[in-house]
């Protein structure tokens, strides 16, 4: 007989909703001994059938819904079946925009609670990021197997979240081959390098794609500071919108390494590209101080607040960043400027560069908005899916 958990009245609104969490202060009791990671049966306070999940005793989020239809089993065909579902999106997209790598999986926005999957030419990488998740690493493979028998299938779990699931980190081949030190993709013509094994998150940021293509029509003829730029991914679209010199910078010297072979590998003129190994926020006190400016910056920080306890210092950060790179641009000049952090609201970040612009002695004029590509969407049920957003600026 499958483990039961019992909400406390009141608390099952969410998932009638079908929103996939229920957190540890929602339930009232749970029945049996559920394992870690193990399937459960959640019912309402008065015994109504609502969902089944993963339970995760150590963490906050206790369960995690894989489905709300009590018929649907959790087992290779149920993974099959959410495979298929979301490559069907991705299949438009790839053939839309010329695509060899996107995220097939989107975790609970694709209604697989705690899992990414990545789609790099041959090679699907996989974050098990949830108790259930990790629970249901063979039947996940087996699936990706069945729809996807033409790739191998690395895994990327060298997270720091997995600790607040009872998990240890783990990364290594589930099936096929191990991948070479770079596998080469394409995105809207432009070839990038990914280094799965060692890159960051799965080896590329994916999201930003649209954001990378919306940048071009700012950058022709322009002089572009590409700030963070790990493997070049916006330097790449501004050399291929004509921009006349691109400084890409970042802290990592193997990641700008792999800037300079992309600019190679897509043909474009390196005297156009510098590749600059600094900490970002000191060179850009450092060209304020000596009066250097730029046509164009880009702004696309890692995540700067990982929890609540985070988001003040992260206001903080952003603030610094996007004030010094008003400094440095020339009077008309384009801010290209994102925030990857979830619990940043696109209001409070659009704040943030107001109060950034004040601080800098310019004015910004908000011109267009972005947010996470076509293949990291977020279910309707799922709002917390939105995490990625960025806005152009013309500073004056």
């Amino acid at each position: 007989m499958t483990t039961a958990i019992h909400l406390v009245k009141g608390r099952e609104k969410s998932l009638r909703r079908q929103h996939p969490w229920v957190f540890s202060g929602g339930i009232q009791k749970v029945k049996g001994k559920p394992a870690l990671g193990e399937t459960v049966d959640v019912f309402s306070a008065d015994g109504q059938w609502l969902a089944r999940g993963a339970y995760s005793p150590n963490s906050q989020i206790r369960v995690r819904i894989w489905t709300f239809n009590q018929d649907e089993a959790i087992d290779e065909a149920f993974f099959i079946r959410r495979i298929e579902q979301a490559r069907q999106l991705r299949n438009m997209l790839a053939a839309r925009d010329g695509l060899t790598g996107y995220r097939l999986i989107a975790a609970e926005s694709d209604l697989l609670p705690g899992i990414t999957i990545d789609k790099y030419d041959n090679f699907l990488v996989c974050q098990l990021l949830s108790a259930g998740a990790d629970a249901q690493r063979d039947n996940l493979v087996a699936a990706l197997r069945h729809c996807f028998p033409e790739c191998s299938i690395y895994e990327r779990s060298d997270v720091s979240v997995r600790k607040k699931e009872g998990l240890k980190q783990v990364t290594g081949v589930l099936h096929g081959e191990e991948p070479p030190a770079r596998v080469m993709i394409e995105e809207n013509g432009v070839k990038i390098a990914v280094d799965i094994t060692g890159g960051h998150k799965t080896g590329f940021y994916l999201d930003q794609r649209d954001s990378r293509e919306a940048a071009v029509k700012y950058v022709d003829g322009k002089r572009v500071l590409n700030c963070f730029c790990y493997t070049g991914g916006f330097g790449l679209y501004a050399l291929k919108g004509n921009a006349s010199e691109v400084i890409n910078v970042d802290v990592s010297e193997p990641a700008l390494e792999t800037a300079r072979f992309n600019a190679e590998a897509n043909g474009f003129d390196l005297n156009k590209a510098q590749f600059v190994n600094a900490d970002v926020f000191q060179l850009l006190r450092d060209y304020r101080d000596r009066g250097e400016q730029f046509d164009v910056v880009i702004m696309d920080p890692p995540k700067f607040a990982e929890s609540k306890n985070q988001l003040q210092g992260a206001c903080r950060g952003y603030k610094d960043i996007n004030m010094l790179a008003m400094q440095i641009l020339k009077p008309g000049g384009t801010l290209l400027t994102y925030s990857c952090s979830g619990l940043m609201d696109a209001n409070l970040f659009q704040k943030i560069i107001a109060d950034a612009a004040l601080d800098a002695g310019r004015r910004a004029q908000f011109i267009e908005r972005f947010s996470q590509a076509a293949d990291h969407p977020f279910d309707s049920a799922y709002p917390e899916g939105f995490y990625l957003k960025g806005f152009a600026c013309h500073v004056i």
